[in-house]
């Protein structure tokens, strides 16, 4: 497939503001072209119109726009499109049914059963994609080793295309199946998605459907199978909906787009670009595989353009729109994910790792109790930043604007409501000056406040002055470094996470606003480079014309990676590449063009962090399979991500995937004007920067000739970009026409202690940072499922009086808790603490939450100061630390020994060496007891802490590298300032409520009760303070200390509050000891919330919590409780054990119908796919769907609990821990109570038994454990009014920020659903 000699080429990529066009002429030039995307008074469709601008130009003929084009000077076209996109986030694709296994009909609406927003009550999820589910009474089961369950009903026993043998349990009634889908098509959707268990490896099911619905007139028909054939259920199913949902949308816009042309294009080559950065022919792209193409193609743009194969540098690549900012890594190869999330649909397909933050050039700018706040909300294009004249808010770009970093005069006269005046300066400048003022009269009346914390935190170095007014200039130049900081986050994060050095990158900056940026990101992240290409402005369409033509061929696997395996993987690896080259073949590519890269998806047996592993530099030998030396590939990417590797454990091999490429990229041929002169500068204008306003020289670009140099500030400007050279920096022109700067280090600005607001800002992401980074150092260097997968940990930094300041991830039982940990070994051990000391603590009177969550504690020292300076702590799940039951969560246990090992004030590290044989005395020692056993996992137990104390030394070393920027006391009195923020959004939220409540009642007083299972009351009375913004909580009143392991430490009750405080106030607010400031909490000693010392306390940090949560809610009245229990479940045997929390309904509120089949509040836990837990474990789930009528009733329903039936194929032992199963979640302001639970066990031999809400009982094969989870209250007086005969229910609709996505965001989301 050789470039079309003597044709026009267009590369077009069609965004949802601007579709940029690159166009390769016949005489070997090339343009560049940017319009709106949509323009109906003018054109029809965009691409459409940049390509007959481009030729009617070229050309000098006419091409009226009313008539379809001549498409004989046309030689190719390569598009990228957001059309997927755009109908995945309006949720405007095609009506779709869902073909789903009988009893798993609301599989995809729990999902992973996690809510996306840990502190969003009323836990908005974007609506499924489906309009209606038909379920098919069909199953098919994995077969087991060793299964003793007795079926009668065997039909037959087929081989899976892993290798795998599956039973066939019930066969698929075809003609039931058709009934259904007649009924489906009688009323209007032709669009099918197909998704049956375990045909990711057993497709025939699906197959027979599938030919069904095409015969009787689906239009659409997407196989999960088919699509992609991966285990787990639930992203498979997310795909094969978004696949039926969103192609017939591209097809429908292809037509359309083809229409527009003669002949339809059919003798132009005409190629689309895919999620994962490879182009394909117009009639193969689908659904599944567009929704990055529009992204995917800066991403090929910049690697291809600014990596070195040379150099080997890797680069960063930063795409600054308009409401968002994409970033990405290349280091030679595309860096892949094969499971991201975009618009609230998890996609299982191979996509570029692009990670989009909600921060762009719309993004708006706030001012919120003291701290500048950079998005997530956009202007958006309409109506815009204040300065498009469309009475738009305050925006990045506006900022930019005020600074003198835009000029108006060489922006086009497209603004206003007749959309033709410039850009607004006195529109902008008028917004600033109002947010001026409102920030300055907050910093005079705060002043006082300020230095009173001052005097409290910064123990070292007392300072003295206040805060002086800020001008406009520094407001604006405040936001700009703030929005630099969000920016640079995910870009720490996804070097760092892989273990990468973020400053040994090359940045390449694209997109209109990155390069106002550029600079002071590179600045901010250390590297010395940025590079910009000369189509930096529509380099996504750069990119396309790039791109190679890709043919993914993939399928399931289940075999080891060992010498009995290597035959049958070279069959099938050389099946996939036939495959893959016939496919290119036929496109018309040659054996010469065509390349292809094998793939396996590799993980450790026992484990699930699996890597795609390509084996292209470690050739195959007689230990490996023909295509590589695929175990040291893998062994080695372990070791750079992790930090070790597993030598004795089995490597299992679950994808075989093929990528063959067909080389058909263009060359540029781009000769830049010759000659080494000196540009004139067009105009000087004045810019400002952190020394005030500086003559600033601005150049056109495309009069700069190579080889030119400049030093900063200077601006460089072409039609469809700005850059910005900063002062210390120095701008390149290559011989290419590129611009390279060298970035310089900023001059040292001393900063003081007195309160600066903008750092105040970046302070506090700072902080977050290096809270984040010890979370990633831990996560690599763990070795236990529970924190290295289900990232069941927290990290956190202390100031010098062992108040919290940062917390990550936000793992709501953790909040807050481990700030009475830290004091608590403050107050224990004084003086006693040294440095290279580090302190191992889980109990609760020292501010634990349960035995199996360990806090690791490093104190901080630095040289000329007594005493520790900050302190750094870490807590993580270990799965197993002694006590009567495997596990360490027992049901039945009555004092603090059976639940495991107990560590108070332990030294792990003395002097520097880890204390081995004394921490492993002490995990044994729970065997003195009856009954008891020591630690069932010492080796995870002792590899985990070691990484527990590995992630303190890298926060150690972070704040240690934060004190010799800025100074010991300047560190401390910014630490004392974020506590201070939290106080202050928290006292402006219980003035609020004071006032309306006093409103409304006339009194400042609230009460509440609610009662635990066993009749405990928790009661509470909270009093508030309306002047001072302050309340007094008082539990006076609440049971006694209970003969069993409800109990909850203080500082369960501290974090339940926490988390209740932060929902209320609404907005991001650092999560810190100032957010309790303000609340003094009465507790009686002796109670269920702070029993005796030796209490068992198991319970009550996974369900006393969440009482604790819905007491508060009711004294405030801010929403019907939820289902209040996380349903522990937990089995196992002597060979493996497996635990669980399972969703319920969430609470109804003001304005909004509880989620139903979601975790609530205290928990977030993702739930095991079925697929995957029938694989592993000796069990099959039967039902997994939402228990309808579970909610409470009201205006606004509460939601449903799920159903959750398990059948056991083995002897096992069942332990079941829950609450509310008498009493029922409340309801509010008239609305019904939520069902209580149930836990029901049906025996093979026909008896029904109720189980209760705590128990642990024996199995026998075929016994099923039934679960029924509570559902939540409804909130208001049930209402008569119905629309159509049915209540009308708000309509769930995604934020209008524009939703975040890539593996940083994938991990932030898996952290918060623990």
């Amino acid at each position: 497939m050789a470039e079309t000699q003597g044709k026009f080429g267009f590369a077009i990529d069609r965004g949802g503001t601007f579709t940029d066009v690159f166009a390769r002429l016949p005489d070997g030039r090339e343009r560049v072209l940017k319009l709106l995307s949509r323009d109906p008074q003018n054109y029809k469709d965009a691409p459409t119109e940049g390509i007959r601008r481009v030729l009617e130009e070229e050309t000098g003929k006419v091409f009226p726009r009313d008539q379809p084009l001549d498409t004989s000077l046309l030689g190719w076209i390569r598009m990228g499109t957001t059309v997927a996109t755009n109908a995945l986030l309006e949720r405007e694709g095609e009506r779709t049914a869902l073909l789903v296994t009988k009893g798993f009909k609301d599989l995809l609406h729990i999902g992973t059963q996690a809510r996306p927003k840990l502190f969003d009550l009323e836990v908005s999820v974007p609506e499924v994609l489906y309009e209606e589910v038909v379920e098919v009474d069909e199953r098919v089961v994995l077969r087991q080793d060793g299964c003793r369950l007795p079926r009668q009903d065997l039909k037959r026993i087929v081989t899976g295309s892993t290798g795998d043998t599956l039973e066939v349990w019930r066969e698929l009634d075809i003609e039931q199946v058709e009934r259904d889908l007649r009924g489906v098509l009688s009323r209007g959707i032709t669009s099918l998605a197909v998704l049956l268990l375990h045909s990711y490896t057993w497709s025939a099911h699906e197959k027979a459907v599938g030919s069904l619905a095409r015969r009787l007139g689906f239009t659409q028909v997407s196989l999960s199978s088919e699509v992609m054939p991966m285990v787990r259920a639930v992203p498979r199913g997310y795909t094969v909906c978004a696949d039926a949902y969103l192609t017939p949308k591209i097809h429908q816009y292809l037509k359309g787009f083809t229409a527009g042309f003669k002949g339809g294009l059919k003798d132009v080559d005409v190629l689309f670009m895919q999620s994962d950065g490879g182009l394909t022919p117009m009639e193969q792209f689908c659904g599944s595989r567009a929704v990055l193409s529009g992204p995917a193609g800066g991403v090929v743009g910049y690697a291809i353009t600014s990596y070195s194969q040379k150099e080997k540098k890797p680069v960063i690549g930063f795409d600054m729109g308009g409401t968002s900012t994409d970033v990405s890594r290349y280091a030679g190869q595309y860096e892949h994910v094969f499971e991201a999330t975009t618009a609230g649909v998890t996609l299982q397909a191979p996509q570029l790792d692009i990670n989009t933050v909600a921060a762009g050039g719309g993004s708006r700018l706030f001012f919120r109790s003291g701290m500048f706040v950079v998005g997530p909300e956009s202007a958006g294009a309409h109506p815009g930043p204040a300065c498009y004249r469309k009475g738009g808010p305050l925006t990045v770009t506006d900022a930019n604007l005020a600074l003198g970093r835009l000029l108006p005069s060489f922006f086009p006269r497209i603004f206003g409501p007749g959309e033709n005046e410039p850009l607004s300066l006195e529109e902008t400048m008028k917004h600033f000056q109002h947010l001026t003022q409102e920030i300055n009269h907050f910093l005079s009346s705060n002043q006082s406040q300020a230095n009173n914390n001052r005097a409290d935190h910064s123990q070292n170095s007392p300072a003295s002055g206040g805060t002086s007014a800020m001008s406009l200039e520094e407001v604006a130049m405040g936001f700009i470094r703030v929005a630099n900081e969000a920016m640079c986050r995910p870009i720490r994060a996804l070097t760092q996470a892989k273990g990468h050095d973020t400053s040994q990158h090359v940045l390449a900056c694209f997109g209109g606003a990155g390069g106002q940026h550029a600079c002071a990101i590179a600045r901010a992240l250390g590297m010395k480079n940025v590079f910009i290409h000369k189509y930096s402005g529509v380099l996504s369409a750069y990119g396309l014309a790039l791109a190679d033509v890709v043919e993914e061929m993939q399928e399931p696997c289940s075999l080891q990676y060992d010498q009995r395996s290597f035959s049958e993987l070279d069959r099938r690896v050389d099946l996939l590449t036939q495959r893959c080259c016939e496919t290119l073949h036929a496109r018309g590519f040659s054996s010469g063009q065509i390349t292809t890269e094998v793939f396996l998806h590799l993980r450790y047996e026992g484990t699930d962090c699996a890597l795609m592993v390509t084996a292209a530099d470690y050739p195959s030998n007689v230990q490996s399979c023909r295509s590589g030396d695929f175990r040291s590939a893998f062994t080695k990417r372990y070791l750079k991500e992790f930090g070790f590797t597993i030598p004795d454990r089995p490597i299992v091999v679950d994808d075989i995937r093929v990528r063959g490429s067909g080389k058909s990229g263009i060359k540029s041929v781009y000769e830049t004007k010759k000659g080494h002169g000196q540009a004139k500068p067009i105009v000087v204008t004045k810019c400002y920067f952190e020394d005030g306003y500086l003559d600033t020289s601005v150049y056109l670009w495309e009069e700069l000739p190579c080889g030119y140099s400049l030093q900063g500030p200077a601006i460089i400007i072409d039609k469809n970009s700005t850059i910005l050279v900063e002062p210390c920096c120095e701008a390149h022109l290559t011989e290419g026409g590129d611009v390279c700067m060298t970035v310089g280090s900023d001059p040292h600005c001393a900063l003081g202690t007195e309160l600066n607001t903008v750092q105040l800002s970046i302070f506090s992401h700072r902080f977050m940072s290096i809270a984040e980074q010890m979370g990633r150092v831990l996560q690599r260097t763990s070795i236990s499922t529970n924190i290295k997968e289900r990232l069941d940990f927290s990290c956190a930094v202390f100031g010098p009086d062992g108040g919290l300041v940062s917390n990550a991830p936000h793992i709501p039982v953790h909040l807050g808790a481990m700030q009475e940990t830290v004091q608590y070994q403050m107050r224990s051990l004084g003086n006693n603490l040294k440095e290279g000391d580090v302190i191992l603590s889980n109990h609760p009177c020292a501010g634990g939450s349960h035995l199996p969550d360990l806090t690791v504690i490093t104190p901080v020292f630095r040289k000329g100061v007594s005493g520790p300076v900050f302190f750094v702590a870490s807590r993580g799940h270990h799965a197993d630390i002694g006590g009567i039951t495997p596990g360490s969560m027992p049901p039945h246990s009555t004092s603090l020994q059976q639940e495991g090992a107990v560590f108070t004030s332990f030294k792990l590290v003395t002097g520097g060496v880890f204390q081995e044989e004394a921490v492993t005395e002490a995990l044994m020692a729970p065997a003195q007891y009856p009954d008891c056993s020591g630690t069932r996992n010492l080796h995870d137990n002792l590899s985990d802490l070691r990484a527990q104390v590995a992630a303190n030394q890298r926060g150690s070393q972070l704040v240690g590298e934060l004190i010799d920027s800025y100074g010991l006391p300047v560190v401390q009195a910014y630490m004392g300032y974020i506590q201070s923020n939290a106080e202050l959004a928290v006292r402006d939220m219980l003035r609020e409520f004071a006032r309306r409540w006093r409103e409304q009642t006339g009194s400042l007083d609230m009460e509440s009760e609610d009662f635990m299972d066993d009749g405990t009351p928790i009661r509470l009375r909270v009093q508030i303070n309306e002047e001072e913004g302050s309340a007094v909580f008082d539990f006076t009143g609440t049971g006694t200390e209970v003969w069993g392991n409800c109990n909850a430490p203080r500082a369960i009750t501290l974090s339940a509050l926490i988390y209740c405080v932060r929902c209320m106030v609404g907005q991001d607010i650092p999560l810190n000891q100032g957010c309790l400031t303000p609340i003094k909490v009465i507790i009686p000693s002796g109670s269920i919330l702070q029993p005796s010392q030796n209490a068992a306390v198991v319970g009550g940090n996974v369900l006393t919590s969440q009482r604790v949560v819905d007491v508060i809610f009711r004294a405030f009245a801010v929403c019907a409780a939820s289902q209040g229990c996380m349903n522990n479940i937990s089995f196992g045997s002597e060979r493996s054990g497996y635990y669980e929390t399972v969703a319920g309904g969430a609470g109804a509120g003001p304005g909004w119908s509880g989620r139903s089949g979601v975790h609530s509040h205290m928990t977030n836990t993702r739930i095991t796919d079925p697929e995957i837990l029938e694989k592993r474990y000796p069990v099959i789930l039967e039902q997994f769907s939402l228990r309808l009528s579970s909610g409470g009733t009201g205006k606004y329903h509460g939601g449903d609990g799920v159903v959750r039936k398990l059948l056991f194929r083995n002897k096992v032992i069942l332990s079941v821990l829950t609450e509310r199963r008498s009493t029922r979640p409340y309801g509010l302001e008239g609305g019904g109570s939520g069902a209580a639970g149930l836990n029901q066990l049906h025996r093979a031999d026909g008896r029904v038994l109720n189980l209760g809400a705590k128990t642990t009982v024996s199995l026998e094969p075929g016994d099923m454990f039934c679960l029924y989870t509570p559902g939540g209250g409804g909130y208001g007086a049930e209402e008569e009014e119905l629309v159509n005969g049915k209540a009308q229910v708000k309509r769930r609709r995604l934020n209008e920020t524009f939703p975040e996505r890539g593996s940083v965001f994938e991990y932030r989301m898996l952290q918060e659903g623990v």
